[in-house]
Parts: C-alpha cells; sequence; structure tokens
C-alpha cells in the first residue's frame, strides 16, 4: 500500500505542472479572442479562422518532437544522461527542418483557405494574421523540444514558470500593438499576430535562460555533434514522432468535425456545442498533465530496468486520470444549468448546452483515460496503436455514428456528443486493453 502511495504523490508531482503549464498556454489563445474581439467582429472571425490553420500544422509539427519521450526518459532512467544530450540535440535539429515545412504552408493559407469556401476578405486578413507569426515558428518548435527533453528528465516546472511571465507580455504586447499604446500604432488583427510572435520568441529564449541559469543540464549535456543530426538519428525520433503526430491531428481535426456537424444545426447548437466543448477543454488540462506524467514515469522505469514498477505507474496513472475526469463529470451533471452561464446570457444557447453537459459527463471519463493511456504508450515507445485506435474511434465510428444520430436520427446536438463519448469509449477500452495485455510487465518493450 505503501508504494502504491508513493506512486501517487510521484505521479501528482510529475502532472500537476504540466496542467498548469497546459492551462497557461491555453489562457494565451483566451487572451487574444477576447482582445481582437474588442478591434471588429471581422478580426475576431479571421483570427478564428487563421488560428484553425495555425493550429492545425503547427501542433501536428509539434506532435513529431513528442517522440523525444521515449528516448529521453528511458535514457534518464538508465542513467546514460549522454543518450538524453544527443536526443534534445536531434530535437533541435527536427524541430529546425519541421519550421521550413511550416513556414512554407503558412504562405500558401491565402490558397489553403479558399479551398474550403471561405469569404475572400476575411482570408486575406487572416493570411496577413499569420503571415506575421511566420518569425516565430523555430522557437515555438524549439521551445517544445526542449520542454520535453526537461519533462522527460522530471523537470516539470520550468516550462510552467516561463509560460506563466509569456502571459503576462502577451497581454502587454496585445494590449500596445492591437490599440496602439507605449509609442505603437494601433495595429489591430496584425498587432495580435506580432504579438503572439513576440511571445513565442520569448518563451524560447526564456526556457534556455533558464536551464542555463539553473543548470538543470548538468550531466546532460554534451558538445554538439553531427551524428545527432544525422539522417539515421532524425530518422528514429520521425518513426516515434510521426505516428504521436498522426494520432494527436486525428483526434484535434475530429473535433474540428463535430463542430462542422453542429454547424448544421444552426447557431444555437454550435454556440451550445463550442460552449460545452470549451468547458471540456478546459477540464481535460488535469489528465493531460497525468498523460505527461505516465509517458515521463514509465519511460524511466523502463530505461532504469523496472517494468513491474511500470506496469504499477501505468494503473495509477489510468485511475487517476478516469478518477479526476469523475469529478468534473459530477460538476458537469449538478452544474448543468448553471455552468453556460459563465459563457453567454442567450437562454436557447444555455438551454441547450445544459442538455448535452450530461452527456459531456461520460464524455469526460473516457477522455481522461484515453489521453493518459496515449502517454504510457509514449512511455513505452509504442506509439502507432494509440494513432490507429483514435483513427477507428475517431472516423470509423464516433463521427459517422454522431453524424448519423443528428442529421438522421433527429437527435440534433444531443447526437453529435452521444457520437463522440462512444468513439472515446471505443478508444479508452482499446488503450486499457493494450495496456493490460502488452504493457511494460508483460511485453517486448523497445528501450531506446
Amino acid at each position: 500500500m505503501s508504494a502504491l502511495r508513493s506512486e501517487i504523490r510521484k505521479m501528482a508531482a510529475l502532472a500537476l505542472p504540466v496542467a498548469a503549464t497546459q492551462l497557461s498556454t491555453m489562457a494565451l489563445g483566451v487572451v487574444d479572442t477576447v482582445m481582437v474581439g474588442r478591434v471588429s467582429v471581422e478580426a475576431m472571425a479571421a483570427a478564428a479562422l487563421a488560428n484553425v490553420w495555425i493550429f492545425g500544422t503547427l501542433m501536428f509539427m509539434g506532435g513529431v518532437l513528442f517522440g523525444l519521450d521515449p528516448i529521453v526518459a528511458q535514457a534518464h532512467g538508465a542513467r546514460d544522461e549522454e543518450r538524453a544530450a544527443r536526443a534534445l540535440q536531434t530535437g533541435v535539429g527536427m524541430a529546425l527542418l519541421l519550421s521550413v515545412a511550416v513556414a512554407w504552408l503558412w504562405t500558401e493559407t491565402e490558397r489553403f483557405l479558399l479551398l474550403s469556401g471561405q469569404d475572400p476578405e476575411l482570408v486575406r486578413m487572416a493570411a496577413e494574421y499569420t503571415f506575421v507569426q511566420i518569425p516565430g515558428i523555430p522557437f515555438f518548435l524549439v521551445y517544445s523540444a526542449l520542454r520535453q527533453y526537461l519533462q522527460a528528465r522530471e523537470h516539470m516546472r520550468p516550462a510552467m514558470w516561463v509560460i506563466l511571465v509569456a502571459n503576462v507580455l502577451n497581454v502587454v504586447a496585445n494590449w500596445a500593438l492591437i490599440f496602439g499604446h507605449l509609442g505603437s500604432p494601433a495595429l489591430g488583427l496584425l498587432g495580435a499576430g506580432i504579438a503572439t510572435t513576440i511571445t513565442r520568441i520569448f518563451s524560447c529564449i526564456g526556457l534556455i535562460a533558464y536551464v542555463r541559469i539553473f543548470r538543470l543540464h548538468d550531466g546532460a549535456w554534451v558538445a554538439w555533434s553531427r551524428s545527432a543530426l544525422s539522417p539515421r538519428a532524425l530518422g528514429a525520433l520521425a518513426a516515434i514522432g510521426f505516428p504521436v503526430a498522426v494520432q494527436m491531428s486525428l483526434e484535434m481535426w475530429a473535433f474540428g468535425a463535430a463542430a462542422l456537424l453542429a454547424g448544421r444545426l444552426g447557431a444555437v447548437a454550435l454556440a451550445a456545442h463550442t460552449v460545452a466543448l470549451n468547458m471540456a477543454a478546459l477540464a481535460f488540462m488535469l489528465p493531460l498533465g497525468i498523460s505527461q506524467g505516465a509517458a515521463t514515469r514509465v519511460g524511466n522505469l523502463l530505461g532504469a530496468g523496472e517494468p513491474a514498477a511500470a506496469q504499477r505507474a501505468a494503473w495509477v496513472s489510468f485511475a487517476m486520470g478516469a478518477g479526476v475526469m469523475c469529478l468534473s463529470a459530477l460538476l458537469f451533471v449538478v452544474l448543468r444549468e448553471w455552468l453556460p452561464r459563465l459563457y453567454t446570457s442567450e437562454l436557447d444557447v444555455i438551454a441547450a448546452c445544459a442538455a448535452v453537459l450530461p452527456i459531456a459527463a461520460a464524455f469526460q471519463i473516457f477522455d481522461g483515460t484515453q489521453v493518459v493511456g496515449c502517454g504510457i504508450l509514449r512511455g513505452m515507445g509504442r506509439v502507432r496503436p494509440a494513432a490507429l485506435f483514435n483513427l477507428l474511434g475517431y472516423w470509423v465510428l464516433g463521427l459517422p455514428i454522431g453524424g448519423w444520430l443528428a442529421l438522421r436520427r433527429g437527435w440534433g446536438l444531443a447526437g453529435i456528443w452521444w457520437g463522440l463519448a462512444g468513439g472515446l469509449a471505443v478508444v479508452a477500452i482499446a488503450l486499457v486493453l493494450f495496456v493490460r495485455s502488452r504493457g511494460p510487465a508483460v511485453a517486448e518493450v523497445r528501450v531506446y
């Protein structure tokens, strides 16, 4: 029992700073939306349109860098810090290569958005807003690589402190550049894009400075080597990271597709869906932190040659992920009439949102379980099954069933949420069964 309590304390210590980091990262987007909304409705719409493209491309590339998790975590557990240092160098090289691809995609923003049938004037504004963010791409991706390196070595707090300061900088930069303060011209939407770039540059430089000032790289740093940037090293990272990026993209675009389905039901349904999904996303940050903690803990224990302890850590992580989401599910049910009022005063939207929140409660439990499962598999270096389970759960089952229930059977917004909940249940159950049958203690796990 003492070993179990110790594991829970260890996992909490790993997860809570990551959850705080993720919430702070979300706050950056919330502030941008609120402040751009004060410029004009068109500016807000253009920013929202651009962000679909920005985050769709940037998060995919960032997902590739999650491939560092098993390599660095297992190296740290094995006390092979030179291998961890080489992995970081490979991650930085990969980040710079991926930056070139993202930059090219962002220069083509207008072309891609026009293909989706959007208003040409909004597309033009979105393209300009995206273009001024190009200089921040390599800084964001290098920051992501360094964050994964630190978290896999159990340094969870540095990224949290840096992103908290970045939130303050983001507010000031937005205030100055959007509305024309501190000697800046009032740039409106473009000012928001420039502020985002400044914030990303600061986050990268700030995290590097934090590492150097507090000597967090001591014992896990070697001189730069060409071998770390060899095709073999980059290919090994891509082999792990690419399935993670696919898994993340499948999930992200599934929710985008669900929003499109909700839009076909009318403005009230779309607004209610957006509110419910935003609440679910906020609650999701805690199991997301547990997921990163699970990737770190399982990888560390496998690297240390303790597969039984890694299996125990996996089960503790599952229990914690589902447990915290049971609490949020309870709040969704009990406060379903009150929570939507935090977002809107429109009675139709409040009623529609309250109707789907009990379904979202079931969705929460499965969502917490599946994200932790994905973290466990990252720590094991077995990332492809998670991508396959997401493809099955979201795109083969959840979305088609949700669309059929909503549009053909007349279930409306509830049909979409039942489809999502069912798809997530499949993903969660598949991941639990996979860890049970082929988890760290019972399967041959590749050690990097």
